[in-house]
């Protein structure tokens, strides 16, 4: 028998949390949206009739809220899918204090809180989550230490995460997408010369779209797929992978 989808996606004004709420939608599923741009929210809400509500997903008590109102909302969560994150590119000595526990905190601190709310939320029935990493966690990239490390924080959270909670059936999975054309990469897309570099990092010819990585981790919110957890998929055009030759 086949299940309704119940989706909290954090981040869902956002270019992946966006393409993947219209994807779940589209099947059918029912979303909840959360994430810091109201305006963005509301108009992903509107076009797909979902719920929203504005959240600072680096603190964990308003995760909580968040999601206990999506869990009333749509009758039980199934899955919830954290899209929340944030890009700097600087090299250690050049990060400040400031710019390294706000990474930190958008990243690696914004799974953490839908880790253990889901932990609370999901116990009874069991589920899906999936963070987003980033293939920056899986190789040496210049100028990419803070991003490097909260992203790869997100790895190690997904391991534990997936080890404790397995017999309550909760399944926690992460994808690590290559450099993807959101609002949040606009900086580094819209330079020809950037974009050029990023394109040619990339074995398989091009940047990803935001599409790309929302089917990803659309497979792993799958009810179907509910023998896969505690695994990294990497949608990233063979940066992490695969060697040009």
């Amino acid at each position: 028998m086949s299940v309704t989808q119940r989706v909290l996606v954090v981040g869902g004004g956002g270019g992946v949390g966006s393409a993947l709420a219209r994807l779940i939608t589209a099947s059918g599923g029912r979303v909840f949206l959360a994430g810091r741009d109201a305006s963005r929210l509301d108009a992903v809400a509107g076009e797909i009739g979902a719920a929203s509500a504005t959240l600072d997903a680096a603190d964990l008590e308003a995760v909580d809220s968040v999601a206990e109102k999506a869990s009333e909302t749509l009758g039980g969560l199934t899955g919830i899918a954290c899209c929340a994150g944030s890009l700097l590119l600087k090299p250690a000595h050049l990060t400040t204090p400031e710019e390294w526990q706000a990474t930190v905190a958008a990243n690696l601190t914004s799974g953490f809180g839908c880790v253990r709310a889901a932990g609370r939320l999901m116990k009874a029935e069991g589920g899906s989550v999936v963070l987003v990493s980033s293939a920056a966690a899986r190789i040496g990239l210049a100028n990419h230490e803070a991003i490097a490390a909260a992203k790869a924080g997100l790895i190690g959270l997904t391991l534990s995460a997936a080890a404790t909670y397995a017999r309550q059936k909760i399944r926690f999975n992460a994808v690590a997408p290559g450099l993807t054309r959101t609002p949040l990469t606009k900086g580094l897309t819209s330079s020809e010369l950037a974009e050029k570099a990023s394109i040619g990092m990339h074995p398989l010819g091009r940047l990803g779209e935001p599409e790309d990585v929302a089917r990803a981790i659309a497979f792993l919110l799958d009810p179907a797929n509910d023998w896969i957890t505690g695994q990294l998929l990497g949608v990233d055009g063979g940066l992490a992978d695969v060697k040009n030759r």
